[in-house]
């Protein structure tokens, strides 16, 4: 498993844009499908991005779709969350987590700390 540490979190007015970055360890990280998630109080979890391990194919959650882009860097075993157009029901802690590529299904077995974003209105 790889480890995972978010960062580029904090408080931004609604119609702002904020960059989230995710670090991983490990000399595989090209092999892992990587994934944004978030957590609001009081609410489940909610898928919000993924990235194959190629970078080639991306994958949005409908709440996010044409305002968040997803990228990442093997070089810099790094995952990006581009945030542009935020709202306040984007305020959450978001996750970044990491799967191998293949035999994983749905299931995401690492995950970092989490990072807080509020959008105030």
């Amino acid at each position: 498993q790889v480890q995972l540490a978010e960062s580029g979190g904090g408080l931004v007015q609604a119609g702002g844009s904020l960059r989230l970055s995710c670090a991983a360890s490990g000399r595989t990280f090209s092999s892992y499908t990587m994934g944004w998630f978030r957590q609001a109080p009081g609410k489940e979890r909610e898928y919000v991005a993924s990235i194959s391990s190629s970078g080639e194919r991306t994958y949005y959650g409908d709440s996010v779709k044409g305002r968040f882009t997803i990228s990442r860097d093997n070089a810099k075993n790094t995952v990006y969350l581009q945030m542009n157009s935020l709202k306040p029901e984007d305020t959450a802690v978001y996750y970044c987590a990491a799967k191998p590529a293949v035999g994983y299904g749905s299931s995401w077995p690492s995950w970092g700390q989490g990072t807080q974003v509020t959008v105030s209105s």
